[in-house]
């Protein structure tokens, strides 16, 4: 059973879904039908809910083979609240616009360590 990335992985799209309301929001408001339309607050909210689409689920993935293979459970929730951390702080330091860079990469630090923990339990669990 895989009830830890479970619940990480239903939190984390709880997430998406308000980043994906962000960009339906902001296309509204800034009255932009189809792509960014040249728009810089339609292009944040966009690559914030992007990059979050392009980390998330790998790591989710790494977290449930790792918890398939019999990790021990502390360890994947460490993983999953490092994951959920990370694309937390990330998605807000992304929306807003006086943007903090070192928010942003303190939350990318956190997903790459989600993402290397991931990888390497189960690079581990594989071998041994």
């Amino acid at each position: 059973m895989v009830t830890i990335t479970a619940l990480f992985a239903s939190v984390l799209t709880l997430l998406y879904i308000w980043l994906c309301f962000q960009v339906i929001t902001t296309r509204r408001k800034e009255k932009v039908l189809l792509g960014d339309g040249d728009n810089k607050k339609v292009r944040r909210a966009m690559r914030a809910q992007a990059n979050f689409a392009e980390y998330t689920p790998l790591a989710l993935l790494l977290m449930g083979l790792a918890e398939i293979q019999g990790a021990a459970p502390w360890w994947v929730l460490i993983i999953g609240l490092v994951l959920l951390a990370g694309r937390s702080v990330h998605a807000y330091g992304f929306m807003d616009e006086n943007e903090n860079l070192k928010i942003r990469v303190l939350a990318m630090q956190c997903t790459f360590a989600a993402l290397a923990a991931g990888a390497v339990t189960n690079l581990i669990l594989s071998v041994f």
